[in-house]
């Protein structure tokens, strides 16, 4: 069971940002991503319901909940659709990938912990990757392109700061549905604050592609993919769970390539290699040897 739940984590979230792309924009992206977040909180809430478990004020940080939640949920998943639209589904899943750089890195800082060596190496190999692949085409990129890199950037690093709140609340034994309940919530709220004051209109629209990316994106990504990736912490741990953000710019990438989005040339296998190879060290535990 832990490795179908790890193999249907690592291709839902690998296809994350191709999801987003073919959701497209025929409504505002604030407005996608608010519908996306109404129905993962109302799929936890029944799931809080079944489970009959209690949010007792005196067992839970509101605070560093909803941190988390306003994080992961809400500013980091804006910043990475608009990062997605203005630039490729394939260049986001990789720049994504390197939270496994950067969330160490938060750990690090917050819980004064000693960096290890394997995170300065994996980081470099990571932002290699993405000079790799731009190289190329270095003189042809547009303003909203380099945007979109910027805003992908940008919303890899918000994850990276809800992943340490996170951290923190499993550390202090906050039950994680209620974590995820309460912190989609969060973000429902922000989230329709930010549509409301920019002015954004909230319409449902028709087309299919559209219907298809969100549910993709709201059933399986933000509820089934969160939901086994709780257990996966609980049965293998933390870090091992992990490992599937090293495969995320492989499936991202073939995914974006077979869609036309992208196209097959040596700069982006290689970018692709580098980035797998850097996560992977990030990620991989110490050898240590018996005496």
């Amino acid at each position: 069971m832990n490795y179908f739940m790890y193999i249907a984590c690592m291709l839902i979230w690998g296809l994350n940002f191709i999801a987003v792309k073919i959701q497209g924009t025929e409504v505002p992206l604030e407005a996608s991503l608010l519908y996306r977040s109404i129905i993962a909180f109302v799929l936890f809430y029944i799931l809080l319901k079944i489970k009959k478990i209690k949010i007792l004020k005196a067992n839970v940080n509101f605070l560093t909940v909803i941190g988390f939640g306003v994080c992961n949920f809400a500013i980091s998943y804006l910043l990475l659709y608009y990062g997605t639209i203005y630039s490729t589904a394939a260049l986001v899943t990789l720049i994504f990938s390197l939270k496994a750089i950067i969330t160490p890195i938060f750990l690090s800082i917050v819980f004064k912990t000693k960096l290890e060596r394997k995170i300065y190496l994996g980081g470099s190999l990571g932002l290699l990757s993405v000079i790799i692949i731009l190289y190329s085409d270095i003189h042809t990129i547009s303003s909203n392109f380099i945007l979109g890199i910027i805003l992908a950037f940008v919303g890899t690093v918000i994850t990276s700061v809800g992943d340490t709140l996170s951290y923190y609340n499993n550390k202090k034994q906050i039950e994680p549905i209620t974590a995820n309940t309460i912190g989609m919530f969060s973000a429902i709220i922000l989230i329709t604050l930010i549509t409301l004051v920019s002015g954004k209109d909230i319409s449902l629209p028709s087309s299919l592609n559209y219907w298809i990316g969100l549910l993709y994106l709201a059933i399986l990504a933000s509820f089934v993919a969160w939901l086994f990736y709780l257990y996966l912490i609980k049965n293998m741990g933390a870090a091992e769970s992990s490992y599937m953000v090293a495969m995320f710019p492989a499936i991202g990438g073939f995914a974006s390539v077979m869609m036309g989005e992208s196209t097959l040339s040596i700069n982006l296998i290689i970018g692709i290699i580098l980035a797998m190879l850097g996560a992977y060290i990030a990620l991989a535990k110490k050898v240590t040897r018996e005496p």
